[in-house]
């Protein structure tokens, strides 16, 4: 017969008598305008409530929202965060669990109380002169605004939860149980005042935590001081001097100690000959710590020196020095005192002399050694809270370490001075250095020894819930290793780490917008005196009511104190505590107002997950844990993942002053929430996550490959019904090798869920759609679809794309929110239905069926081969489509020979025929190398074309209807 494939012309045109797809589902999405209809539509139907009602006997799965601060727009790292959150959330719920989520906002703190203070700054408004209940309801006003504006950027990004009742660390019952929280500790004898050094803001004029310092670079003086030997030191160390380096010179003024390292090796200097202008003179002779002596000597302009001979740590220990102002004139005696040597494993000789100066009211480990010795009454309080040095220090008063603003004070340079005007100093310089700042007003911090109220971590607690330990840090540790799964791992070290040696817990902030510590002190009592703090259960109660009735504010009322000890003591005797807590207990104690305390919470108090970026084991992690350790007695959480940070395409952390920061109504204006939902899936998000403009044309490619995907089967299925439907034993094998394909996606899609690991659901998913289906089955079931009459092949495959539907439709509702949510409506339209109201299909376990999928493992190796092969017949013309080959193929193993034989392998290589032979393969056959055994000889189709399936086949124009195949013939009856 001819090849001619030209139609006749007089035969039928037989388009019409095609099935082929059919469907409004639109190519082009058009997200940024289509996705507030379907936000509009879910809060009418109030999705997430309709969910809670009719959770039935479901077991409840509770994410723990870790608050943002609500003084801001949202930044990309909040997209990524709370689309994580909404990730697990409804995955769990299509999972088969009650998944609660309620949002909330951290409200009290110097985040929000800064921005008045900037607003009264810039109206030249003194915020001392404002009453201070007034001052806190406009911080209140402040957070009111701003959680509104938050929660609708949450909103358009389509995360669920209860936005109509959020939790608020402002609210009055909020308020109440942070305050009895609180009293807990005040109850447990965790709570007690001292004084030591914190990390104290000389802008904001508070201590700050941890969580609240960030590090940048600062140029910093340096300074090697002399100190002389006032006793202890014989022959050769008698006219000695020990160096001290350091790159605080303000902190020499309280100077209590120098220590040495007894591991270093020391050794005592004598200066031979000097530059001109140095602070040192022949003859004289110092003690460093060997490895640094010369470039300690070198800075002091030293060129000759001899080192006389090595000094032990004995003869260390036995001398004690004098301050560097000791016997000053106008000091009135103020440093006439013993400078002890004491030993420190904190010593080093990797920088500076050897030798660290002390001073216990402003350095953590010099606070340390003194608490070790029992010398706390050896410390100092010469500066104030605007880091001037006080009234009573000679030379210095006034002189600030920083000014209002953050930029270097006169106090260094003070001290400086009269160092050189002393003969106490051999040497300065500068050095460029890390250093700590305050995250909020990004000024510089100061060590300062000041009365603060803390928490004792390894005290033990005088309650009934010992189970995981009698201390705040034994439980916290039980919790880190027993009770908690951390992803990642890592995770688990780095909070284990930091809670092993933290210190105590500072409680207390001098600020005004807060919750303040509801505790009241005895006057005339030392804080180690044991009636200092009043506890009395019945006080805890009046004043956890009356924060119940009216907030926080109550506290600032006149009349309270004595309204609340009325009948229980003596409020005269009582003083009324001021300071705020730490915004970090506020958030630490959700799990008692949210988690315990609401209806929605969780049963047992205690959340299945915490989810936050790696900055929170110092942070809400951290906080969490020792708060509900020391309330609870165990740790908050069952889960605690982990996100990275937020980088721009070239891995640089985003700055507005780079100018390579991208925020999320850009990228849901532009492409709309599922575009950047789904950079959030296809990343990696346990490390930090990269995104960019180009990035999010790879993302968008990705989701139109998907959106074909989908809207293919929505065509498909336009005439399935259920009358259609085929049992999974009757399938043809392809169509059961695709559901036994689904039953392992099933198990990968789920156990990823459960696991938190959305980049390997979407990249399973991803990669079957595109692989699996659009490259292969759909590929191959065209034909069957479009062409085929009421078959067995045709209502199998119609089957499976059913079922295909409700799988990938629903397995990609978690992200995908708005996406899959226009696909179910385009099937099912019903004015009540949603996609995410349904749950993942279940998948039957009989679908596996694992040598089946060896069986078409093997039969689709060999149609690689020849579908590479028919394609170079396709690049070099010889042919337009595949349906105009017969190739034959050259099978050497018989086993696999006769598998191809049991299938319609024609079809699967879609061409009109194909010749399967055992015979050896000739030499010019085509072959791949990666599969062994198969080589294809290229052959064009014999016959004419089909008018119907453009088929090339012996037997077109043998039938009733003109121009078809005997296929098309049946079926056009």
């Amino acid at each position: 017969m001819s090849n001619d494939t030209t139609a006749p012309s007089d035969t039928p045109d037989y388009k019409t008598t095609l099935n082929l797809p059919q469907t409004d589902f639109p190519m082009r999405a058009g997200l940024p305008k289509r996705e507030p209809e379907w936000l509009a539509r879910w809060e009418k139907l109030g999705v997430y409530n309709k969910l809670r009602s009719t959770a039935g006997t479901r077991t409840p799965f509770v994410l723990h929202d870790g608050p943002p601060y609500a003084n801001g727009h949202l930044h990309i790292g909040h997209a990524l965060n709370k689309t994580i959150k909404d990730m697990v959330v409804r995955s769990h719920q299509m999972m088969g669990f009650d998944a609660r989520y309620i949002p909330g906002w951290d409200c009290h703190g110097l985040p929000i109380e800064w921005k008045i203070e900037e607003q009264y700054r810039a109206k030249g408004k003194d915020k001392d002169e404002v009453p201070v209940i007034d001052f806190r309801q406009e911080c209140r006003k402040f957070a009111e605004g701003w959680v509104d504006i938050q929660r609708g950027e949450f909103k358009r990004l389509g995360i669920t939860g209860n936005w109509e009742n959020p939790y608020l660390t402002m609210d009055y019952h909020a308020e109440a149980v942070i305050a009895e929280e609180f009293m807990t500790f005040l109850m447990n004898g965790a709570l007690y005042q001292g004084s030591k050094p914190v990390m104290w803001s000389p802008v904001e004029k508070t201590a700050l935590a941890e969580a609240e310092i960030e590090y940048h670079d600062h140029k910093s003086h340096t300074i090697w001081v002399p100190f002389a030997a006032q006793s202890g030191a014989e022959g050769d160390l008698a006219q000695a001097r020990v160096v001290i380096w350091t790159t605080t010179p303000w902190t020499i003024p309280s100077n209590k100690a120098v220590a040495y390292n007894p591991k270093i090796s020391y050794g005592l200097f004598r200066v031979d000959a000097t530059q001109d202008e140095s602070w040192t003179a022949a003859g004289e002779t110092y003690i460093f710590a060997d490895t640094l002596a010369e470039e300690a000597l070198g800075k002091a302009r030293v060129t000759e020196f001899t080192r006389l001979r090595d000094v032990s740590a004995d003869e260390l220990a036995a001398l004690t020095l004098k301050h560097p102002f000791a016997g000053l004139d106008g000091a009135e005696g103020f440093w006439d005192y013993d400078v002890p040597m004491i030993d420190g494993d904190h010593v080093t000789d990797d920088a500076g002399t050897g030798f660290v100066h002390t001073a216990p009211s402003h350095g953590a480990d010099d606070y340390e050694c003194f608490v070790k010795r029992n010398w706390i009454d050896r410390m100092t309080h010469n500066v104030g809270e605007e880091s001037e040095f006080l009234a009573h220090v000679p030379f210095f008063a006034g002189q600030r370490v920083f000014d209002h603003k953050g930029k270097e004070g006169k106090a260094n340079s003070a001290v400086i001075a009269k160092l050189v005007e002393a003969g106490g100093i051999i040497a300065r310089g500068q050095v460029k250095h890390s250093y700590p700042h305050s995250w909020r007003s990004k000024a510089p911090i100061i060590f300062r020894n000041t009365p603060q109220w803390f928490a004792a971590v390894d005290r033990p607690l005088e309650d009934d819930l010992s189970t995981y330990g009698d201390t705040i840090r034994k439980r916290a540790l039980t919790s880190i290793d027993e009770l908690v799964k951390w992803t990642p791992v890592t995770g688990r070290n780095r909070l284990y780490s930091m809670i092993e040696s933290r210190p105590d817990w500072v409680l207390s902030r001098q600020r005004a917008w807060g919750v303040p510590l509801t505790c009241f002190t005895k006057k005339g009592l030392l804080p180690s005196d044991a009636d200092f703090l009043l506890k009395n259960a019945e006080l805890n109660a009046r004043i956890k009511a009356a924060f119940e009735a009216e907030g926080a504010d109550v506290w600032y009322t006149a009349g309270f104190k004595e309204k609340m000890l009325d009948g229980i003591v003596d409020p005269d005797a009582y003083d009324q505590v001021f300071d705020v807590l730490d915004v970090w207990f506020d958030s630490g104690s959700t799990h008692a107002f949210v988690l315990r305390d609401r209806e929605d919470g969780a049963p047992d108090g205690i959340a299945d997950v915490y989810l936050e970026g790696t900055d929170q084991h110092r942070g809400w992690f951290h906080s969490s844990l020792l708060q509900a350790c020391g309330t609870k007695g165990r740790a908050p959480y069952k889960n605690v993942v982990t996100h990275g940070f937020t980088l721009d395409e070239k891995g640089m952390k985003m700055s507005k002053s780079l100018g390579n920061t991208i925020v999320p109504e850009t990228i849901v204006k532009q492409y709309g929430a599922d575009i950047l939902r789904l950079w959030v899936a296809q990343a990696d998000y346990t490390a930090d996550q990269r995104i960019g403009p180009e990035i999010l044309k790879g993302v968008a490619d990705s989701y139109r490959r998907l959106r074909n995907t989908m809207r293919y089967m929505l065509g498909s299925l336009g005439d399935f019904t259920e009358e259609m439907r085929v049992d999974a034993a009757d399938m043809p094998e392809l169509e059961q090798w695709v559901l036994h394909r689904l039953a392992q996606l099933d198990e990968t899609v789920q156990a990823g869920y459960r696991n938190f690991e959305f980049s390997s659901v979407w990249t399973a998913i991803f990669n079957f759609a595109t692989v699996d289906l659009s490259s292969f089955y759909f590929d191959v079931r065209k034909d069957a679809l479009y062409c085929d009459g009421d078959t067995l092949e045709r209502r199998a495959a119609l089957t499976v794309l059913d079922l295909l539907f409700h799988r990938l439709t629903s397995w990609l509702a978690p992200i995908l929110v708005f996406t899959m949510e226009e696909v179910w409506l385009e099937r099912f339209p019903a004015e009540d239905a949603s996609v995410h109201l349904t749950d993942f299909p279940a998948t039957p376990a009989a679908w596996k069926n694992e040598a089946l999928a060896a069986k078409w493992a093997g039969i689709r190796r060999a149609r690689r081969v020849v579908t590479a092969a028919l394609e170079i017949q396709r690049r070099d013309k010889v042919i337009g489509a595949s349906l105009e080959a017969a190739p034959v193929v050259h099978v050497s193993d018989a086993a696999l020979l006769a598998t191809l034989a049991s299938v319609p392998f024609d079809d699967l290589c879609i061409t009109s025929a194909v010749a399967l032979t055992g015979d050896a393969a000739p030499a010019e056959a085509f072959r791949l190398p990666e599969v062994e055994g198969v080589a294809v000889v290229f052959e064009t189709a014999e016959g004419d074309k089909c008018q119907r399936c453009w088929k090339i086949l012996p037997d077109v124009g043998s039938h009733s209807h003109a121009g078809v195949c005997g296929r098309c013939d049946e079926a056009l009856a």
